[in-house]
């Protein structure tokens, strides 16, 4: 290099230590300032320029019209390279004049010269790729002029030595050169308008990122807009950016889905391999070797299609990984220059800057990796969710029988949520080895082979971590099994609450429920308590690994002196080195995790597919519609077929009608005609558009105008007519919006009947060429079944004209059929028309014989006699009283079940799918709509916090926690702290005996002080997590028994107005939350901020000058920490509102799939789904980018910190000792982690303690009257005659709506039977509920032999009284639990009761006899014979006093018999009160009473009411009895 400079006057050396190091005015020398200095940014710009052409190449945003500020920059760049040959012609202007210049001279323009050109060419490349703000050219320009400062500097001060100019000219050309670098600089801050032709112009609201500068983009600076507006007002879904182009569902999917569609094209290659005949289960799978053949690698698909992203994300972790090792090495610089009072001043100033530079490079870099890397999670959540829609969509249905909805659901939840968790650890697997490495290779250079003894202790620790979360895991899965059956019999006792309170029977529950919760804590406390010995090990790992290391480096050898040096640069060595160290087990668990994940996705998106060549859709012998010939179907491959050897043809435009038995393969035949059965032989071909109205109704969640409509245009003409014939337009005056009501999920809010007729009405709207109806006529009433055949289906209807196949079990319908088609047994037995079929007199003659004369009455006894077990989920009729009372649907409902049974059997006909449980809890949410009319909404909105959350819920808990405990955990945490700082500064002072005396005399005194001080620490750690487990764990416990005992006393009437669900989620995610998440989180609040604190302390007390910076730096991290918490818990709450519609869109897809399929819907189904996954990310990606935005500027403040601590060390060095400065760095270097963490856990503990004040706020509600009043116990024996007495009595369901009874006087003789009818709406129920005193009274009073219900515990009440509820509610547990729950009856008794219930024969028939187990609900057994359970447990009691609420059409009329016949005998001397839906059931009771709108209207014998010919007269001649 010396050479390249010359000698002579302009002539130097290349590198002059004197000159540049060992001086106090320090300068580099003329030749280096004009070689090396000025190519490093020529160098920078040439290396970076292949990369970044690439990127170019592949990203074309549109072209930017060339503007002012690209001219300028044009310009200056031109200018430069003039200037840079310029500089060139005089070297050789020299040369030619006899003056030798140096080769330096030449080539370091030429260098410049080329650069500069290449710059301005780079310049308008990137306007013409549409890159607003160009990083590499900032980077360039910027290095440009730092490289130029340090000549701006030297050659002044040369000149004012010299007194003069040396060379003018090349003078003049530098800062001419200076000043246009730095024009240039400037003007690339500034960024262009966006391009042409781009996205933004149209977007209304567009990300910010997308048209950020560098430097904000670097910073994330553009975020803080929206931090701002969160901070000023809770956000809003509209506050929300668009997403970029890169980022939306159908890009991103139809990456991942091509890179899939590759994976499975090179697997099944050449060779194609048969269906698997059977799909096998998840476990069989894990366990069974697959076959040979290969199978396509999903792992494989998601890599090739982020690759780019991993890469970039690995860069970037590279980079960060490499700079996180610098500090320590100029921490060891600094204490080096501390303890040397000769090196000149600016060493120190310079370190100090070196550090802030490379603490702010780390920070920089890191966020971008983590942003880069957290961006790629969101894009694999966001391509596994739209991968696994689509392939739900085209899934046979043997796959679908195997895998529930649920399943399906996971794996869009919680096995891509996994992918999304486990992406931001998997750079670990390279960059924890490397660190591990670097650190080991490091420490070894500081202290030998004493290094090792430390290393040893880590790899020991790992194991016993493992051991301790494997421990862990194990109780997390048992405590999981107790939680789901503590939710499991919430639920059920939520569903069951009326019959619980009827019977008196909350205190067995609730001894229950309490039982699991006992064994769940315990659980629970051991869990805990491991997780404190984890903390224990965690906190102690780096202290042990730091005495262990000093120990042995100490003991080894004579004249091994621990210095500070060696002390702290090693201890922040080995803080860098627990940091991947603490991950690994994490990124073990998270791998094993996700590998199970991608097993069970991999195995879904191989599984059959629906063959879309099995339908023949284009050709067709002329004049038909629909031909099978020769066809065989099946379900599944491994099922026998289904329907076998079908031959029909049906003409266009003819109305076919498909009859048979129960199971015989009439639904079957629909669903091959769509394509959805597996066809075996034979052809099938169906000639036009379809429209399809399944057996069950398909509703969306949508509006109900949406749904019929279902993705058409509107014409309203059209609309008006279907909604006419499909009889809607009566419904839509009830409903509260017409049709614009909301319909909730699954329809919940329509009865059967509506939901069937809406589901038709999207059929005739649809306007297609074949109408496939599976009996849509069974759901509703028989007048408007006539109005719907005879307006819609029949040849007088709107579909006249189109080919029509109805599945039909009403037989009155047939005669207007064209021709009719009977299956048996999956085949055809006979075809023809009504009248040929009739004079055949074959299966379908007796077909007729069978149905014809009930048809005829009416066609309620049909419906009653059809199905001998009807499954009618009566539950869903008087889960609340006012339901029964005031639904004008009701018959319709009750239809619509009568029909559950065939419609069960035919859904899977001859096939032995499970029947489908159907959960009745759903109900909570339908409520009487006419009733809400007047007054508003009945179901209360959940309300949702917003804004910061109250004190007094910290109170509340730290109250449950227990005051003492939470005082001294806070004094444990101070303990532990002053610990570590003692033993940090004892390690100060030891450091410092070197200093002074050259050796170490008493290294053993200060290693055991240095050992007790961080056991001492370690101990309190421990305790303090101890107390902490102990608190919370009762905390838990406190808080969940308040709320259980409050809501099992709380009136029926918050059941009736509040959602179930709304309830349950108090009990399962909210103290899920109390259970598990607040504790960790206040510990590691609690952690973070005890170091920040001594942080603090330790700077301070090392340099008293840190108090003037640590004010404003606190006032700006309290800013920050304002605007970020505000802004992003609201942005988690959007995110987690805008969840859940996707997977209850997905879960609504999947049971509708035939329904889409068959109007051809796919796609549009494609669409909505990946909009609302869309959505979901509009909030998912500003909370990413708002924990960067946090991490960015917290760590500014962190990295100011440890200037201010070098800078104040420097400043101060003379008083001070190395030790103390390596102290109070080697703490500052630690500070940033701190500072975010605390940030991050004071943003969750505020939106976790929510769970607190939701579980408070159900812990408060009003309950009703107690139980048991002690000092009015009701006499022993009490009732014994059984006389009821009303007197002028009123009641009404809740506070603010009418009387239901108005004013109500009768007497009831003991033992005396009585009738109640009357009307719907009556007051009939509610009479009852009176009884029992499930409504309280509004005036007057009831008394029961002469004594007042009104004054006595509700238990005491209750349990003298007996009724036969309406629904039969059973709960899952055995038979003597339904029975006796508080086992106070004998063997004998029961058996006897079951044999007076006619239930002995079944129960003694069961291998476990009585305690034969009951599924939720009683799922197990008939209605039939559950209602004999309730007969039993009646029989039991054998009170004074019996309710019968008669069970309207939910059983069979055997059953009712035996019911009536055991009541007349075992009740003969008590008091009967029969609410009457059949009256022949009363004609024999004593008197009759009949209500009429709350009021007595009659009340006298059954004969003297006939006589009177009232309102009694007209029923019983409209049931035919008179």
């Amino acid at each position: 290099m010396d050479r390249l400079c010359g000698s002579g006057e302009l002539g130097s050396k290349f590198w002059d230590s004197n000159l540049s190091i060992y001086t106090n005015t320090p300068d580099l020398t003329p030749c280096f300032q004009n070689s090396l200095l000025a190519w490093v940014p020529c160098i920078y710009l040439w290396v970076a320029l292949p990369c970044y052409l690439f990127y170019l190449r592949h990203h074309q945003l549109g072209y930017i019209v060339l503007s002012c500020l690209s001219r300028l920059k044009t310009a200056l760049s031109v200018l430069l390279w003039c200037v840079s040959w310029v500089d060139l012609f005089y070297s050789f202007h020299g040369l030619i004049h006899g003056s030798s210049p140096a080769p330096v001279f030449f080539v370091t323009p030429l260098v410049v010269g080329i650069t500069m050109l290449l710059a301005t060419l780079l310049i308008q490349y990137e306007r013409l790729r549409g890159v607003q703000s160009s990083g590499v050219l900032i980077i360039f320009w910027l290095l440009c002029v730092i490289c130029a400062i340090i000549p701006f500097r030297s050659k002044i001060l040369s000149a004012v030595a010299e007194g003069k100019i040396l060379d003018p000219f090349r003078f003049t050309t530098f800062y001419i050169y200076f000043a246009l670098v730095v024009c240039a600089l400037i003007l690339s801050c500034f960024k262009e308008k966006p391009p042409l032709f781009s996205p933004e112009n149209l977007d209304t609201n567009p990300c910010p990122e997308t048209s950020a500068g560098f430097f904000s983009r670097l910073s994330f600076w553009w975020f803080t807009k929206l931090a701002i507006l969160g901070y000023r007002r809770p956000l809003e879904e509209r506050d929300l950016w668009s997403l970029p182009e890169e980022d939306c569902s159908h890009k991103v999917v139809q990456r991942l889905l091509e890179a899939w569609q590759r994976q499975q094209n090179q697997a099944s290659g050449p060779q194609t391999t048969s269906a698997e005949p059977k799909i096998p289960g998840e476990d069989e799978v894990l366990l069974r070797a697959r076959p040979k053949s290969k199978q396509p690698s999903f792992l494989r698909a998601l890599v090739r299609t982020f690759t780019s992203s991993l890469l970039m994300g690995a860069c970037f972790k590279l980079i960060q990984d490499l700079l996180s090792f610098i500090n320590p090495q100029l921490l060891s610089i600094l204490i080096r220059f501390i303890s040397d009072p000769t090196a000149p001043t600016w060493w120190g100033f310079l370190l100090a800057g070196l550090m802030f530079v490379s603490s702010t490079m780390q920070t920089l870099i890191l966020h971008q990796y983590y942003h880069c890397i957290f961006v790629m999670a969101l894009r694999i959540r966001t391509a596994i969710i739209g991968v696994i829609y689509r392939k739900a969509l085209v899934i046979t249905n043997s796959v679908k029988r195997e895998s529930t909805v649920g399943e399906m659901v996971n794996l869009m939840s919680v096995d891509a949520q996994r992918f999304m968790d486990v992406s931001p650890f998997i750079n670990l697997l390279w960059s924890a080895p490397l660190q591990v490495i670097l650190a080991i290779n490091f420490l070894w250079q500081i202290l030998g082979p004493s290094v090792l003894a430390g290393v040893a202790v880590i790899v020991l620790l790992i194991p016993l971590n493992g051991a301790v979360s494997m421990k862990m895991k194990t109780y997390q899965v048992q405590q999981m099994k107790f939680k789901d059956s503590r939710i499991k019999l919430m639920s059920e006792i939520l569903n069951g609450i009326k019959v619980l309170k009827l019977y008196a029977w909350e205190p067995s529950f609730l001894e229950q429920v309490e039982g699991i919760r006992q064994s769940e804590l315990q659980l629970l406390r051991k869990g805990a308590y491991l997780q404190a010995i984890s903390t224990f090990i965690w906190v102690c790992t780096p202290f042990l690994v730091t005495l262990i290391t000093l120990g042995v480096y100490v003991s080894v050898g004579e004249n091994n002196v621990l210095d500070a040096e060696k002390a702290f640069v090693s201890l922040s060595l080995f803080n860098i080195l627990k940091i991947p160290l603490n991950l690994l087990p994490q990124l073990i668990s998270g791998l094993t995790q996700t590998s199970v994940s991608l097993k069970r996705i991999q195995d879904f998106l191989n599984q059959d597919e629906l063959d879309p060549q099995c339908v023949e859709r284009k050709t067709i012998s002329p004049g038909y519609a629909i031909t099978i010939h020769n066809g065989t179907f099946t379900w599944a491959q491994d099922l026998p077929p289904t329907l076998h050897s079908l031959n029909i043809q049906i003409p266009k435009g003819a109305l076919v009608a498909v009859v048979g038995p129960v199971g015989c393969g009439k639904s079957s035949l629909v669903s091959a005609l769509l394509g959805e059965m597996e066809k075996l032989e034979g052809a099938v071909s169906v000639k036009g558009s379809v429209a399809y109205v399944p057996q069950q109704a398909w509703i969306q969640n949508c509006t109900l105008q949406e749904n019929v409509l279902f993705g058409q245009p509107m014409k309203p003409k059209r609309y008006q007519q279907a909604l006419e014939t499909c009889a809607l337009l009566a419904d839509l005056d009830v409903l509260p919006g017409g049709d614009q009501t909301e319909i909730g999920e699954k329809g919940i809010n329509l009865s059967g009947g509506q939901r069937q007729r809406v589901s038709l009405a999207r059929a005739v709207y649809s306007d297609a060429n074949i109408f496939l109806l599976d009996d849509p006529l069974s759901a509703v009433d028989s007048h408007v079944a006539k109005h719907i055949f005879d307006q819609v289906i029949g040849p007088e209807g709107v579909l006249a004209g189109k080919t029509r196949v109805l599945v039909t079990h009403g037989i009155s319908f047939l005669p207007q059929t064209d021709f009719i088609i009977v299956l048996a047994d999956g085949q055809v037995s006979e075809m023809g028309h009504y009248s040929a079929l009739l004079q055949h007199d074959g299966s379908f003659a007796n077909f007729l014989r069978n149905y014809a004369p009930n048809e005829d009455q009416e066609d309620h006894e049909a419906l009653q006699s059809a199905n001998e077990e009807v499954l009618l989920l009566e539950d869903t009729l008087s889960t609340h009283t006012d339901l029964t009372d005031n639904e004008p649907a009701i018959y319709e409902v009750r239809k619509q079940f009568m029909r559950e049974m065939s419609s069960l059997s035919s859904e899977g006909e001859g096939q032995n799918r499970p029947v489908p449980r159907r959960h009745t809890n759903s109900m909570e949410k339908e409520m009487p709509m006419t009733k809400t009319k007047e007054t508003g909404a009945l179901i209360k909105e959940e309300t949702a916090e917003t804004g910061n959350v109250k004190l007094s819920v910290y109170w509340d808990y730290a109250k449950s926690v227990g005051l003492f405990t939470t005082l001294s955990i806070c004094l444990l945490y101070a303990g532990q702290n002053a610990a570590a700082i003692g033993a940090n500064v004892w390690l100060s002072a030891w450091s410092n005996d070197a200093q002074e005396h050259g050796q170490q005399n008493n290294t053993s005194v200060r290693l055991g002080v240095y050992a007790a001080l961080g056991i001492l620490q370690g101990i309190l750690v421990m305790l303090s997590a101890f107390t902490m487990v102990v608190g919370a764990i009762q905390a838990a416990r406190l808080l969940h028994q308040a709320l259980l005992h409050n809501k099992i006393r709380s009136p029926q009437s918050f059941f009736d107005t509040t959602p179930s669900g709304r309830i349950l989620n108090r009990f399962s995610k909210d103290i899920y939350v109390i259970d598990e998440v607040l504790a960790p989180t206040i510990l590691m609040l609690f952690n973070s901020f005890f170091i920040s604190i001594s942080t603090i302390v330790v700077i301070v007390a090392s340099t008293p000058l840190f108090i003037v910076v640590v004010l404003p730096l606190a006032v700006l991290y309290g800013f920050v920490q304002r605007f970020y918490v505000a802004t992003s818990r609201q942005l988690k709450r959007l995110e987690s509102i805008s969840r859940s519609p996707i997977f209850s869109h997905f879960s609504e897809t999947v049971t509708g799939t035939s329904v889409i399929r068959a109007y051809g819907r796919v796609q549009d189904f494609k669409t909505l789904s990946d909009t609302k996954v869309d959505n979901n990310q509009k909030s998912s990606y500003p909370y990413i980018a708002s924990n960067r935005w946090l991490g960015i500027h917290v760590e500014f403040v962190g990295n100011c910190v440890v200037l201010f601590a070098a800078l104040f060390a420097v400043i101060g060095r003379n008083n001070l000792n190395p030790g103390l400065v390596g102290l109070s760095v080697s703490y500052a270097l630690q500070v940033t982690m701190g500072l975010n963490w605390m940030i991050r856990m004071i943003s969750d503990l505020e939106s976790n303690i929510i769970a607190v004040e939701r579980v408070k706020e159900y812990s408060m509600t009003e309950t009703e009257a107690p139980w048991i009043v002690e000092s009015n116990r009701a006499p022993e024996g009490w009732p014994t005659q059984g006389v009821v007495e009303f007197r002028n009595y009123s009641v009404r369901y809740r506070p603010g709506l009418e009387l239901v009874l108005k004013n109500l006087t009768l007497h009831v003789q003991g033992g005396e039977k009585v009738g109640i009818v009357g009307r719907t709406g009556a007051g009939k129920s509610s009479m009852t509920l009176c009884l029992f005193r499930i409504l309280e009274a509004a005036e007057g009073e009831i008394f029961i032999d002469g004594l007042n219900v009104a004054h006595i515990g509700l238990h005491d009440l209750r349990s003298q009284l007996t009724i036969i509820p309406q629904d039969p509610i059973l709960f899952s547990g055995t038979l003597r639990m339904n029975l006796d729950p508080f086992g106070r009856y004998s063997e004998e008794d029961i058996w006897r009761a079951l044999e007076l219930s006619h239930l002995n024969t079944f129960v003694s028939s069961q291998p476990a006899g009585l305690d034969f187990q009951c599924a939720e609900g009683g799922d197990n057994l008939s209605v039939g014979q559950r209602q004999l359970v309730c007969l039993a447990r009646a029989l039991l009691r054998k009170s004074r006093v019996l309710v019968l609420d008669e069970a309207t059409a939910a059983i069979d009329l055997e059953t009712d018999d035996l019911i009536q016949g055991t009541i007349r005998t075992q009740f003969e001397n008590c008091t009967v009160l029969t609410i009457a839906h059949r009256l022949n059931t009363i004609m024999d009771y004593n008197r009759v009473l009949v209500l009429d709108r709350g009021v007595v209207a009659e009340f006298d014998s059954p004969v003297n009411l006939l006589a009177a010919g009232g309102i009694f007269y007209g029923m019983a001649k409209d049931a035919g009895l008179a």
